[in-house]
């Protein structure tokens, strides 16, 4: 085999191999069912910088399902001009969804929820008092 012919075998290979690499990195990006979901909450952060918490299912392969949904609102006292964030649970609103598919497309991150952070503490006093 010429010196030649060895270049281009090699540069045929490492197209293949890149492209097998970049294959498997796009299939397993792209199945929300290889999800490892090991908390009873997550974080679901959209791209327009909305936070969801909430107990995420798989829905297939466009939608995830979000269930027993809270999110942050931000309050301001305009008397001394401070910020309170408040967890409001989702459901208070007008049409009174009890749960939200979430177009996977506009999510940029799903982290899950400490089950001693502030946020999770939060869910456990909203639920403690509703009871």
């Amino acid at each position: 085999m010429t010196a030649e012919k060895k270049i281009a075998f090699l540069q045929i290979l490492s197209i293949l191999i890149i492209s097998s690499i970049v294959s498997v990195f796009f299939i397993g990006c792209d199945n929300p069912q290889k999800l490892n979901l090991n908390t009873e909450y997550q974080v679901v952060i959209l791209d327009n910088g909305n936070a969801y918490f909430g107990k995420l299912e798989v829905s297939g392969k466009s939608f995830v399902r979000l269930k027993d949904v809270y999110y942050i609102q931000t309050q301001i006292n305009q008397a001394n001009n401070t910020q309170t964030n408040v967890l409001v649970k989702r459901g208070k609103e007008l049409h009174a969804p009890d749960m939200m598919y979430v177009n996977i497309k506009h999510i940029i991150l799903i982290e899950p929820v400490g089950p001693e952070s502030q946020v999770a503490k939060l869910i456990k006093e909203a639920k403690t008092q509703k009871n």
